[in-house]
């Protein structure tokens, strides 16, 4: 871990000591509501806390997120409804039918609900449940306690610190104090400044360490959100397939079909001038042979967009150095490869660093641009960087969420950092399994 001066992390810790009322204040209100549970009138307690912890502890990973220079995944609360109805949900579906009986006419949900008065309940209830709004408890609990008292000693060392050491000179002059505990103070106030100099941003990452670990999804709540990415996944791997079925149909249409056919007509005409006028054949057939020509340059490309054959003949790094020779920007590729990564991986990686250099140069206005190809222990990493005038955004452009959703199939992620002003740097990691030696290029 690199050591930081600790300005920030006192800064941050210091808005965490004021947050440290309303916690203590929803810690209060939690332990209220959770013992009277056994009596019933702590659910709907515990059904109006729960929602105000979640947004407390919004309001704390944001500050863990500053501090660790990484997202942090959060925890939350299911809707209401989730869990199915329960006991509580029973009684209330008993007590409106027997009401529709008395009056003898259908009752709403929302006239039913408030004759029994029983929702309250049921939503509190159900947030017993829900094993996320224990985890989201068990951190209130450390952020009133352990993290404020962490969150404390950076705010105070410095103060403390220069406190003793203005004490060490005052107090003998002041009210005699003798020289020795005056020494005592000055190396008491040293060694806090010390320790609020050298360990001051540890402990406030220490903080932001144990509430990322506390506010982390359970298990069955980060398998719920892998099935939702996978299902997301999958329908955007779909639709780029059926795109790239409709595109390859409509080139082979628009380009070789057309100009095959044109070359049918032309040997027509050329089998009917071959005896009666042998000048026409013969500049016919220089036309048919144009034809041809711009026919297989047709399926060239057709085939370079399926899977270009320099990716298939050099590889990855190969591929890409190509790539930045025919751009009219420097482009600087390092490689760092130990072999060739899986078939289908190489191409999807190819294809995305293809898009991403078409972006920057048609959006970036830069005047030189780097990729680096490196490899970690089971990922493929490629960095793709520019010195443009920034501001690229995934949200605003088709390009990048195009990358985005095909590196998504192979649980890959795609990060932007594109301040306003530049440089632009795209970071690119897709899963990877090395089994194969880097070879040279053919």
């Amino acid at each position: 871990m690199t050591r930081r001066a600790p300005w920030a992390a006192t800064g941050r810790s210091l808005v965490l000591v004021v947050l440290w009322v309303p916690c203590a204040l929803l810690t209060v209100a939690a332990l209220v509501g959770l013992a009277l549970v056994v009596v019933g009138a702590g659910l709907p307690v515990v059904a109006a806390v729960l929602p105000g912890v979640e947004r407390m502890a919004r309001v704390h990973r944001r500050r863990a997120e500053a501090a660790l220079g990484r997202a942090v995944p959060l925890v939350a609360l299911r809707p209401p409804d989730a869990s199915g109805p329960g006991r509580l949900g029973q009684v209330e579906e008993d007590a409106r039918r027997m009401t529709e009986e008395a009056l003898g006419r259908p009752l709403g949900a929302g006239e039913a609900r408030a004759l029994t008065g029983a929702e309250p309940f049921r939503r509190g209830w159900q947030r017993l449940q829900d094993v996320d709004a224990w985890r989201l408890l068990g951190w209130l609990a450390f952020a009133a306690t352990g993290g404020a008292l962490l969150s404390a000693c950076v705010v105070l060392l410095a103060p403390a610190a220069v406190g003793a050491l203005v004490l060490a000179v005052v107090l003998p002059l002041a009210a005699g104090l003798p020289w020795g505990w005056a020494a005592v103070l000055a190396v008491a106030g040293l060694l806090g400044g010390w320790a609020w100099w050298r360990h001051g941003d540890a402990l406030g990452r220490l903080r932001a360490a144990a509430d990322a670990a506390l506010l982390a999804p359970g298990r069955q709540a980060r398998l719920e959100q892998r099935v939702q990415d996978l299902a997301a996944s999958r329908s955007q791997t779909v639709d780029h397939a059926a795109a790239e079925l409709r595109r390859i149909e409509r080139d082979l249409h628009d380009g070789a079909q057309a100009r095959l056919v044109s070359l049918g007509l032309t040997l027509g005409m050329v089998a009917e001038l071959v005896e009666s006028d042998p000048a026409a054949a013969r500049e016919l057939l220089d036309e048919a042979r144009s034809t041809t020509g711009a026919a297989l340059r047709d399926l060239r490309e057709l085939v370079q967009g399926i899977h270009p054959p320099v990716l298939a003949d050099r590889g990855l790094s190969g591929a890409v150095e190509a790539l930045a020779l025919d751009l009219a920007v420097p482009v600087a590729v390092g490689d760092r490869l130990p072999g060739r990564p899986p078939a289908p991986i190489e191409s999807a990686v190819y294809f995305a660093v293809a898009e991403s250099l078409a972006n920057v140069v048609k959006h970036a206005s830069a005047a030189r641009v780097w990729v680096r190809l490196d490899a970690g222990a089971s990922s493929l990493r490629v960095d793709v960087g520019d010195d443009g005038v920034g501001g690229a955004d995934p949200a605003r452009g088709s390009g990048l969420r195009g990358v985005g959703a095909r590196l998504s199939a192979f649980d890959g992620t795609m990060v932007v950092d594109s301040p306003p002003g530049g440089p632009t740097l795209i970071t690119l990691e897709v899963p990877c399994a090395w089994s194969s030696p880097k070879t040279s290029p053919s």
